[in-house]
């Protein structure tokens, strides 16, 4: 009798196994078929490109004024080196705690879009202010201010990318995200350069007015790309969440908080991108030249995150960032050493593969452990937890900076954590299709 109750659950189990199956399938291809119906552009689904093109021109906005920033600082306002990193780090990890909370209130209210475009009409308005600073706490304040419009907006755009495309395409969808995210790094840069040369050769060195000049120019893709988000933009809403009082941390499984701890952990060694910069002026780049150098990075990285996105949809998440982070941890120890402009230039590079790597595919990684519930809440914590580690990664990167005259510390610091993430990332790519 037992033995015939054991093998009638077992076929329960089986159909149950089967019927579930069946609906997964079904639903699989209700998506496909959605997908190939929605309107395309170059082959993109339209609302994934015009996200693109606003990144695009944002980037633009703030890619122009990022590496003209550093040296603004330092060599016409006379801010140090510590004070630069912590200016950073503070703006962006307390700016950081908003794509939590922005990504919870997005899946809570069923709407993705006002908070895009409040966030990028920040970073249009302040970009133009920044030239006419003259003490550092003035470029907390704005800078914080200009990563609090990031904050509101990163977790809600990324949630409008996976939702608008299959999820066998995030590797590919979030990688042409990042991809005019660099052209917009690419062209951005140039225009710095542009500018700061006629400046240079007129002057002799930019003058306050000529900073003034520029921050107001660079603002103008800024406001182009709220524009694209107003008229072309189509929110992808979600069934409202009412009943979500609090960010509960039992929404997702282990798999997705052990990913966050790992990126947490190498995060902690990436410290602001104005060291590197500053690195740059270092080995003897000139002041001019130093957006030129950036660019080589933006160029690479949008170069290859199509590519290498399309590649982690066919091989997975978990090997191309794994290879992502061994690449920064020999770019890191090549920085700690570099006393070359050649090398500078090389070594950012490299750096662009690292990001065309890691920045879309930990995003898609992600959006692939949670799926579909509260999945702008996750990609919110994600970056968060990205960003608050920004505070302590740039206070030790600032503080190891003095530490000796060669500037070599806070690159060696940030490999070695790197090396550890990679560790740890392997780990965790074999337990969890061990277990699958």
């Amino acid at each position: 009798m037992k033995k015939n109750q054991i093998e009638l659950a077992k076929s329960e189990i089986a159909a149950a196994e089967g019927i579930a199956l069946e609906h997964k399938l079904i639903k699989e291809k209700t998506d496909e078929a959605t997908e190939n119906k929605e309107k395309k552009i170059f082959g993109m689904n339209e609302n994934i490109f015009f996200t693109g093109l606003t990144s695009f021109f944002t980037d633009t906005s703030v890619y122009a004024a990022y590496p003209v920033l550093p040296v603004f600082l330092k060599s016409a306002l006379g801010v140090s080196v510590p004070q630069i990193a912590v200016i950073e780090g503070v703006a962006e990890a307390t700016a950081s705690v908003l794509k939590a909370l922005s990504g919870w209130w997005s899946d809570k209210l069923g709407k993705n879009k006002p908070f895009m475009v409040l966030g990028y009409l920040l970073t249009a308005i302040i970009t133009p202010i920044f030239g006419f600073i003259s003490q550092g706490y003035q470029i907390l304040l704005l800078r914080f201010v200009e990563r609090f419009g990031k904050g509101i907006r990163t977790a809600p755009r990324d949630s409008i990318i996976a939702a608008s495309g299959g999820k066998k395409s995030h590797g590919r969808n979030f990688g042409f995200h990042k991809a005019m995210d660099k052209t917009g790094a690419i062209i951005g840069p140039l225009f710095a350069w542009f500018v700061i040369y006629l400046a240079t050769k007129a002057h002799g060195a930019p003058t306050l007015w000529d900073y003034k000049l520029f921050f107001i120019l660079a603002s103008i893709p800024a406001f182009l790309g709220v524009i694209t988000i107003c008229l072309f933009i189509k929110d992808v809403k979600t069934e409202k969440k009412s009943n979500v009082d609090k960010i509960s941390l039992k929404a997702f499984d282990k798999k997705f908080y052990a990913f966050l701890v790992i990126a947490f952990i190498f995060s902690l060694g990436n410290s602001t991108d104005s060291l590197l910069l500053l690195r740059a002026q270092d080995t003897g780049i000139q002041q001019s030249s130093v957006p030129l150098v950036y660019l080589v990075c933006n160029f690479t990285a949008m170069a290859l995150s199509v590519p290498i996105g399309i590649l982690s949809d066919k091989v997975g998440r978990e090997k191309i960032i794994i290879i992502g982070y061994l690449i920064y941890a020999i770019v890191y120890f090549g920085f700690a050493g570099a006393s070359k402009p050649r090398m500078i230039i090389g070594l950012f590079a490299l750096y662009g593969v690292y990001n065309a790597a890691c920045d879309g595919i930990q995003k898609a990684l992600v959006a692939d452990l949670v799926g579909n519930k509260n999945r702008g809440t996750a990609l919110g914590l994600f970056n968060a937890a990205i960003g608050i580690t920004l505070l302590p990664a740039s206070v030790i990167g600032g503080l190891l900076w003095d530490a000796n005259t060669s500037h070599s510390l806070p690159f060696i610091f940030g490999a070695i954590m790197a090396f550890l993430s990679a560790i740890l990332l392997f780990i965790f790519y074999r337990k969890r299709f061990k277990t699958a």
